[in-house]
């Protein structure tokens, strides 16, 4: 079975925020996949679909971002899941608004919520869809900029990130992360 992470916050106060582009992509996902509705189960939200013939689950941690490894630690845990089946969703400040990034390992970068899923799997390599929110004007604390809605004018660049973090998550289902990688690397906005 296949399974997708989206990084955010839980709460209505958090709905709309930069931190939040990993659930933008998991409710297009759900939409898009008719997925039956969200359950709590390991410190998250989770609704399952069937895509191409298999099994997905699409996952919000309700953790709060910095805690977002325990609930993938507990998915795996409870459903006996490998990592290498997982594609995690989320944003990054060094990509611009629109643009997407997808990698396979590396650093946490200081994204909190990738730091907690590195510490409690062990490892720095599982699949990545990283979504551009670019970074503050000098001046702005990051973390007032990450918890702040995106502005007006980048709402239709957001929009078709999300459809563009949805397509590649919906190719990488039936290729290779690499292949989707060199599908969808440098072909945001152009």
């Amino acid at each position: 079975m296949r399974w997708i992470v989206g990084l955010g916050n839980p709460g209505a106060e958090y709905e709309a925020t930069r931190h939040n582009a990993g659930f933008f992509v998991i409710d297009e996902l759900a939409r898009r996949w008719n997925a039956g509705s969200f359950q709590s189960k390991c410190k998250a939200m989770i609704a399952e679909a069937r895509v191409q013939g298999e099994r997905a689950a699409l996952i919000k941690p309700m953790t709060y971002m910095n805690l977002s490894g325990e609930s993938v630690r507990a998915y795996m845990d409870y459903f006996k899941a490998k990592l290498e089946d997982a594609i995690v969703v989320y944003d990054d400040l060094d990509t611009q608004v629109g643009r997407i990034r997808l990698r396979y390992q590396g650093s946490a970068g200081g994204h909190n919520g990738i730091k907690s899923i590195i510490q409690h799997t062990g490892t720095q390599t599982f699949n990545r869809v990283r979504m551009g929110i670019s970074r503050p004007k000098p001046g702005m604390a990051v973390s007032d900029y990450v918890l702040a809605p995106f502005a007006k004018a980048e709402i239709p660049e957001v929009r078709r990130m999300v459809e563009e973090a949805a397509d590649a998550v919906e190719y990488a289902l039936s290729h290779t992360f690499e292949q989707t990688m060199a599908k969808f690397n440098g072909s945001s906005g152009e």
